[in-house]
């Protein structure tokens, strides 16, 4: 009996039936394979150094640009509310209790969307030409985006700007947060042209 189409040309039994000529699970079709059903890591820093180049820096640039966006909402809210509480003889003041809240609220939602969107960056890492991927090359999602930002915080509250020093001692620059969550922010232009889609891999 034949097997079409199995590529197997040395007289012994095909793997199309799920198992290798050396009795093992095989890779066919790409359906599953034999190593746990792990991907490998997408983005190499050795053979593809580029997307890697300059990452760092430009994520504290684009943390500045996200702060400032972040921070005409709020300030204007505040604003708001003060001129309110003026017109209300004090008792529009009483919304300031609100304003903490909202403010968290406004910066999760503001990164879930941002890296959930099409571009899986924020406004910040667009204008620095960054996006966040996933460590097996997929794009961000919005609780991905949001739980990035809220451990990106807490790190930077309780390591200050010394966060940064853990992306000098990588090759792929993440810091504690990318770790955690198992993502990667690389130059978006360059991976257009050097890295296939990651769902190409499967």
């Amino acid at each position: 009996m034949s097997y079409s189409g199995s590529g197997n040309t040395g007289g012994g039994p095909s793997n199309a039936g799920g198992y290798s000529n050396a009795g093992g699970p095989s890779n066919a079709g790409g359906a599953w394979r034999n190593d746990g059903g792990v991907p490998p890591h997408a983005f190499d820093p050795y053979s593809q150094p580029e997307l890697f180049r300059g990452v760092l820096t430009r994520r504290v640039f684009a943390f500045l640009i996200d702060l400032v966006v972040l921070s005409v909402p709020v300030i204007l809210g505040y604003i708001f509310i003060f001129l309110f509480g003026i017109v209300t003889l004090t008792l529009g003041w009483m919304l300031f209790w609100l304003a903490w809240p909202a403010t968290i609220v406004w910066a999760i939602v503001y990164y879930g969307t941002s890296i959930g969107g099409p571009h899986s960056a924020t406004l910040g890492m667009r204008a620095m030409d960054l996006e966040l991927r996933t460590w097996y090359g997929a794009p961000g999602y919005f609780v991905l985006g949001a739980c990035h930002a809220v451990l990106y915080w807490l790190s930077i509250s309780f390591l200050t700007p010394l966060v940064l020093l853990v992306g000098l001692f990588n090759s792929r620059r993440r810091l504690l947060h990318d770790m955690t969550l198992g993502t990667v922010v690389i130059n978006s232009s360059v991976r257009t042209q050097v890295v296939p889609s990651a769902r190409s891999s499967y």
